[in-house]
């Protein structure tokens, strides 16, 4: 986690599985894991521009899980984070198969959850990955 520019920490503590879990809680989504469209499927349908990779592939890689909306909730109230970047978050199958992709961010003193097309990247918006130990 850390070499991607996260800051891991001890959010919790998962009882029926005897797992503590990390996260990242660096102040902004860790810039080593930004600019990445949702999944390899949103990948693969970039004729043009395409970016290095996706979230849910990268964190796989990497032995993370995404964050749902109501982990990212329960993190946003251990401190303010994505005050100037966004998070992809885990996307119901509904709505992915729509096309489209979940992410979080504060601004204005609130969480939000916004959509977008799973294909989309931005320099801003990158992940927050959850390691149960």
């Amino acid at each position: 986690m850390e070499i991607s520019g996260g800051e891991p920490d001890v959010i919790g503590y998962d009882a029926s599985t005897d797992q503590y879990l990390f996260c990242d809680c660096a102040p902004e989504s860790p810039s080593g894991r930004r600019s990445l469209c949702y999944d390899g499927e949103a990948l693969a349908s970039r004729k043009e521009n395409k970016p290095a990779g996706s979230a849910c592939e990268v964190a796989a890689s990497m032995g993370l899980e995404l964050l749902t909306e109501q982990q990212y909730r329960a993190l946003q109230a251990l401190g303010e984070f994505d005050l100037k970047t966004s998070s992809w978050l885990v996307t119901p199958k509904d709505i992915r198969a729509l096309g489209g992709a979940l992410f979080g961010d504060r601004r204005y003193g609130q969480v939000f959850v916004y959509h977008n097309g799973a294909q989309s990247y931005y320099a801003a918006r990158g992940f927050r990955g959850l390691l149960r130990v």
